[in-house]
């Protein structure tokens, strides 16, 4: 900004060109301030006009000079042919009668000037008024792009964190954007957000988003849309927005003007906290910027206590199944993740095994000596033995997936805090509604040990799996590291209280069966199983490690393979960008080695399941990171616990033999 100049006092004065940038009879966009301007030089003048057509805003920098039949000059939009007078600002009629903003231009020393008023102070939009509500509310986390249809919502979000109430991440596929918040969901049970521009944009969150709706987990999407007077006709980008969100959302909004602003906001967060599902909220380009007086919203007087209790006949039911069984067994699935300590007394009090689904890994630790591991497809022996010894299932908060395998033959006793979930493929011998933490101490006091302690029984199956896993490891041609290796190695040197995010195929079958956890937090893309989920989800479980002081400190990890490390592999440019402390650990054997199996297993020849891959420890170099190369004859051991040790992200890509 220069010193006040010639006889425009009270203007503040914005150096924007030399005057050899822009040759006579050509228009460029340049910006004083933070003001878009269109600057032309013709017939040895300069003039500047607002750069916005005011048709549909179409940029006149990037437009052209057009002579009219009397040889005067005007400034022609680049989008549709408006024409403006350079000197007036005036159209030469049947557009628009007000005409463009000028300003004044000097120039001084072969350097361009333009002249603006004096600043005002920011005018409150409906989006700052929205952007506070949800900080409010909790969120605090946006994962996103911005872009051309969402920068009146960006740049509140911008504002919120100039104050420290949110933080920005900036993805490079809007994809991640949406596996990271929902992975920030799992983890805390509160939403963030993920934030794109219309069109193509939303529709790249969709993946993600179901990830989150079918695991439960909150999360808010806010996506830019077209301008309102360009609805419904096929504009550029415009498309049914409402329509497309609304099966995968439980509340799905436009925000337009006559709306209550700040409703609609709350309504958003409580249906996303509440029902731990997705909102999404759809705002159109000219809203965006609509000056608000509207009080921010609060969830103050509008959520109530999570407290549900099981009927008085459930407990006397469930007492009486409990004790009068021999061998119970407790299945936790991911539902109890809240109970987790409630469980984990549950069993202690009644000496009974705890087997998890694998979307419950480590809700109680494999060093714990109730401890049974996971049962199921990805689960462990010792699991599938105590289950066909029990005589009384337990399952708490567990849905009883395919996956899981729970003998249903068996006598179930069912609690879960949703009744829908009561008995949803199958009946059960005994449904119970409640919140777990409810159920587990209305029947605590109440119950007698089982008949046998099962401790010496568990740790004596415990010691024939791990030395069937020592075994194991001896197996193979050589040609790579077993991925069994990969994952004792991790099982002893990943912190305890890790927060790790795994991906799918053969290497996640591998996590499941072989690490064994002394008080890591998993997430997974559970019921959708969605290729690429690892990296994005560490992303968003970094981010809650951020804003949340329970999580601060914990090392994150991700575990991949090759392809779905693929999936989103310039996502590791926005750990770098950010400093993430995020280790990731890529099982990389040149195939999508679990359709190989499943191929060779439904007789089919293995197709088009190759896959050509780069160095990805130089690719992580090259991106900013820490990258190291593993191969059979390698420190395995040394290579995971140095990136472990590293400050921002690392890689360490393990070149395996391709087997399970």
């Amino acid at each position: 900004m220069s010193e006040p100049l010639s006889e425009f006092p009270g203007l503040e004065w914005f150096r924007v060109a030399n005057t050899d940038d822009l040759p006579e009879g050509r228009v460029k966009t340049v910006t004083a301030r933070t003001t878009s301007v269109c600057l032309a030089h013709f017939d040895g003048r300069w003039a500047a006009m607002d750069n916005h057509c005011p048709h549909q805003g179409g940029p006149l920098g990037e437009g052209s000079i057009e002579r009219g039949a009397n040889g005067e000059c005007w400034i022609r939009c680049p989008w549709h042919g408006w024409d403006f007078n350079p000197l007036t600002g005036a159209p030469p009629g049947g557009h628009d009668d007000k005409g463009q903003t000028l300003y004044p231009v000097e120039v001084s020393d072969d350097a361009v000037y333009i002249g603006l008023p004096p600043e005002q102070p920011h005018e409150r939009t409906v989006t700052d008024a929205m952007t506070e509500t949800f900080v409010n509310w909790g969120v605090k986390s946006v994962f996103g792009m911005v872009g051309h249809s969402n920068l009146g919502l960006a740049d509140a979000v911008r504002r919120q964190t100039e104050t420290g109430s949110m933080h920005y991440y900036g993805v490079r596929h809007e994809g991640a954007a949406a596996f990271a918040a929902s992975a920030y969901g799992k983890l805390t049970g509160l939403p963030a957000a993920c934030l794109t521009i219309a069109g193509p944009g939303a529709t790249n969150l969709l993946t993600g988003l179901w990830d989150a709706k079918v695991d439960r987990a909150p999360v808010l999407a806010l996506t830019g849309q077209v301008q309102t007077q360009v609805f419904g006709p096929g504009a550029f980008q415009d498309i049914d927005l409402k329509s497309a969100f609304d099966a995968v959302s439980r509340f799905s909004q436009p925000v337009l003007t006559e709306s209550r602003h700040t409703e609609l906001a709350n309504l958003a967060c409580k249906n996303a906290i509440v029902e731990r599902d997705v909102s999404h909220l759809i705002f159109p380009d000219d809203i965006q910027t609509q000056p608000s007086e509207a009080l921010a919203g609060h969830p103050e007087g509008r959520l109530g206590a999570v407290a549900i209790q099981p009927s008085t006949a459930d407990t006397q039911s469930a007492i009486a199944m409990i004790n009068a069984a021999r061998r119970p067994i407790i299945v936790a699935g991911h539902g109890a993740w809240q109970s987790q300590e409630a469980v984990i007394e549950l069993a202690e009090k009644l000496g009974a095994p705890v087997l998890t689904t694998f979307k419950a890994k480590g809700l109680i630790p494999d060093n714990h000596a109730l401890a049974a591991g996971v049962l199921g497809r990805s689960g462990t022996p010792i699991a599938s033995w105590f289950m066909n010894e029990s005589d009384l299932i337990i399952a708490l908060g567990a849905s009883f997936s395919n996956h899981t395998g729970i003998d249903r033959s068996k006598s179930i006793l069912q609690v879960d805090y949703e009744r829908m979930q009561l008995g949803r493929f199958h009946p059960v011998t005994l449904p119970v509604w409640s919140e777990l933490s409810a159920f587990c101490r209305a029947i605590g006091p109440h119950l007698e040990p089982s008949a046998g302690d099962p401790r010496e029984e568990l740790a004596g199956r415990w010691a024939i799996w791990r030395a069937e896993k020592a075994t194991r490891r001896t197996e193979g041609d050589g040609s790579g590291i077993a991925s069994i290796a990969v994952f004792d190695a991790l099982t002893d040197l990943v912190p305890s209280d890790a927060l790790i995010a795994v991906d799918v195929g053969n290497n996640t079958y591998a996590f499941g069966r072989y690490f064994e956890t002394c008080g890591q937090r998993v997430l997974m893309s559970g019921y959708l199983g969605s290729i690429g989920f690892a990296l994005p989800a560490a992303m968003g479980a970094w981010a809650a490690s951020q804003d949340h002081e329970w999580l601060r400190g914990r090392k994150v990890l991700s575990i991949s393979g090759d392809g779905g490390f693929g999936q989103y592999a310039m996502e590791l440019t926005t750990a770098v960008k950010y400093d993430m402390d995020i280790t990731h650990v890529l099982l990389h054997n040149h195939e999508l080695g679990k359709i190989s199996k499943e191929q060779r297993a439904g007789e089919w020849p293995v197709w088009q399941t190759g896959l050509r891959n780069p160095s990805f420890a130089m690719f992580a170099k090259a991106c900013g990171a820490y990258g190291r190369r593993v191969g059979p004859k390698d420190d395995l051991r040394g290579a995971i616990a140095s990136a472990i040790q590293q400050p921002g992200p690392a890689l360490v890509e393990v070149m395996t033999d391709g087997r399970e």
